[in-house]
This record gives structure tokens, C-alpha cells and sequence, in this order.
């Protein structure tokens, strides 16, 4: 695995696989992991998803447990439903001072795949 793919990877895992995620854990997860809107200014995040799953759960959907979306080659939608958990910024604007609102739900997940590594969650795509 190339090193710029492994980074890409560890920061997907980091910021969007918790498989003891729940709704009241938004705000602490994401101050925690310091999950933020942009590398550079530290601006409070819009949404971000965490799938209830281990690492080799989500990584199945580029090795197999998904199906290649034919818009964008490098996307995979899995197979099978899997709880999520949407965390919604409701106010703050700098990292660490976010609220969130959690949201769970089932739904196919849409990642995007460097070969065999998850290295992107597709936030917009609701199946």
C-alpha cells in the first residue's frame, strides 16, 4: 500500500468507522478525533457520518460487498444496508466549539476506493 493511500485511509477510518457510535456521542467523537471542515481553519465540520461497522466490514465494500457506481469508477455502493449515524452541525463555526444533532439510521453506504482501501465517504449519496 503506497503511503499517500495508507494516510487516506487512516484518516476515512478515523473520521468515519465507530462501531459504538450513537446519537448523543456526535459532539465528544468529533472533538475528539478532531474531525473539521478544512485542514487549514479549524471551521466546524457541516455533517459527517460515522458507520457503525469495524474497519474490515467497511473495507469489504471496495473488495468485493459493493457494487461500482458507473457515474465515478473510483465509488462503490455496498451491498447490504448498515447503520450510520449523521452527526448535523446546529451552531459553532471553530473547532472544539461544534454542536451536533445525531441522526441514526440504515442505509448503503457510497465510499470511495484506492484499489482495495477506503479512502473517501461519499456524504451526499442517500440509498
Amino acid at each position: 500500500i503506497q503511503e499517500e493511500v495508507k494516510q487516506h485511509y487512516k484518516k476515512f477510518m478515523r473520521q468515519h468507522v465507530f462501531g459504538a457510535m450513537n446519537v448523543q456521542r456526535c459532539d465528544s467523537e468529533i472533538r475528539t478525533r478532531r474531525i473539521t471542515g478544512s485542514q487549514t481553519d479549524n471551521s466546524c465540520k457541516e455533517v459527517n457520518t460515522f458507520i457503525l461497522a469495524n474497519n474490515n466490514q467497511v473495507k469489504a465494500v471496495c473488495t468485493g460487498g459493493g457494487t461500482r457506481l458507473p457515474e465515478n469508477r473510483d465509488f462503490y455502493i455496498s451491498n447490504k444496508s448498515v447503520p450510520v449515524v449523521t452527526c448535523t452541525l446546529i451552531s459553532g463555526e471553530r473547532h472544539p466549539k461544534c454542536e451536533y444533532r445525531g441522526h441514526r439510521s440504515t442505509r448503503r453506504i457510497v465510499v470511495g476506493c484506492a484499489g482495495d482501501w477506503p479512502t473517501h465517504y461519499e456524504e451526499g449519496v442517500i440509498v
